[in-house]
């Protein structure tokens, strides 16, 4: 007797497909994802010394200009007058970081008046935030 063979049903898995969408999700993914970098402080209690010196001078200064002319640095009120007299006053102005943040509708005279007083106390790190 001659017994007819049934043909096996192959039960492979295809990876070419596979690999595809898995390639594309992880494109999807890192496309879409904010890459923002959160500060990473550790708690650390460090030891005391007589004398060590505490550095009082700021790293970074925030000019706000409003569109009614006003200016703030770092949050309080002040004129052109005292800014100017406040950055003179500056131990070390070149390592300074200043981010000047104006209003869009504000004459851009003002911010170059800014500028250039920035630039007369030596600050050499200026930044203009836009949205």
């Amino acid at each position: 007797m001659h017994f007819r063979r049934d043909e096996e049903d192959s039960f492979a898995l295809e990876l070419t497909p596979l690999i595809d969408v898995v390639f594309l999700l992880l494109i999807f993914f890192m496309v879409s994802t904010a890459f923002v970098d959160f500060p990473r402080r550790m708690e650390i209690a460090l030891p005391t010394s007589k004398s060590a010196s505490e550095d009082k001078q700021p790293t970074k200064m925030e000019i706000e200009m409003t569109v009614n002319k006003q200016i703030f640095l770092d949050g309080k009120l002040i004129t052109i007058i005292e800014l100017e007299k406040k950055l003179t006053a500056l131990k070390r102005p070149g390592k300074l970081n200043v981010l000047i943040r104006a209003d869009k509708n504000l004459d851009f005279g003002n911010i170059v008046e800014v500028m250039g007083i920035l630039q007369n106390a030596k600050i050499v790190d200026i930044g203009v935030a836009t949205k």
